[in-house]
């Protein structure tokens, strides 16, 4: 069975932690998380595909093993993660390559292959969200973002991450259990907390960050996969209509039962992305 290696790159100065799976004489493929989450929660997608391609699963810039901003409300946006990408891909002499990006990493994919990677990425998957976020899902997500819980041990934090990522669908226990010790620091005090910096959510303040990515959803020419969960409240279905009609080269894939985002954790999940990036 195909075991991940950790990898830390300097990058815009900071030092990033990424999750390598798979060996560099194949094609690149790029995960990118979400908002909130680690490189971590594609293991299993990972694992099926990293005999195919060579998977850099990095945790962005104040999440998981990576160091945290310096300066929040000018680090945490599309252009510093997308720069460093860029300075990641350029420094193991990657010229092009694949992108899955779930949530804010999708934003990300599609800042790039919309602008200054637009040769460099050859296959996108936008993994449920879209060129804008509707006020009550950056309402909800802000809230327990921004407030992060202490608890006493790695189980009620394991219990909580079940809760409030419910609608990422049927996960293993072993599937949680890797979020949960993928999701945790000690505080001072040696209580448990998640892994992130709080300020993250100053990216919902900058403007023209996240939420208004038309100019660069529209300039994309990569072949791309739209993932919907179908009970999702970040990517409506009106908005997922939209995108169809102005994506030219845009499939799209409807996960029901699921809501924000699909886990890509399962063969009826999997499948359809393998066969979109042979494609």
């Amino acid at each position: 069975m195909t075991q991940p290696i950790s990898r830390y790159f300097t990058l815009r100065h900071r030092e990033i932690h990424v999750t390598q799976w798979g060996t560099s004489d194949k094609p690149a493929l790029v995960m990118w998380h979400g908002l909130a989450r680690t490189g971590r929660d594609f293991d299993t997608i990972a694992r099926a595909l990293s005999g195919e391609y060579f998977i850099l699963a990095p945790d962005t810039l104040g999440r998981g093993l990576s160091q945290w901003a310096e300066n929040p409300a000018r680090d945490y946006r599309l252009d510093t993660f997308g720069a460093m990408a860029m300075e990641m891909l350029d420094t193991l002499g990657i010229a092009t390559c694949r992108w899955i990006g779930t949530s804010m990493g999708g934003a990300i994919g599609m800042h790039l292959a919309g602008g200054s990677m637009r040769e460099r990425i050859t296959h996108l998957v936008i993994n449920d969200i879209g060129p804008e976020i509707p006020a009550e899902a950056v309402e909800r997500i802000s809230a327990y973002v921004g407030n992060p819980p202490v608890f006493d041990t790695i189980g009620e934090l394991e219990a909580w991450l079940r809760t409030v990522y419910a609608p990422f669908g049927t996960l293993s226990d072993t599937e949680w259990r890797t979020m949960a010790e993928s999701s945790t620091r000690r505080t001072d005090t040696g209580k448990v907390t998640v892994h992130y910096d709080p300020r993250i959510v100053a990216q919902f303040d900058a403007k023209n960050d996240v939420g208004d990515q038309w100019s660069d959803f529209d300039a994309i020419t990569a072949p791309t996969l739209l993932i919907r969960g179908m009970e999702s409240d970040l990517l409506r279905e009106d908005l997922a209509v939209r995108m169809q009609a102005r994506g030219s080269r845009l499939q799209r894939l409807d996960i029901p039962h699921i809501g924000h985002a699909p886990a890509l954790n399962v063969p009826a999940q999997i499948e359809p992305v393998r066969a979109f990036l042979r494609g």
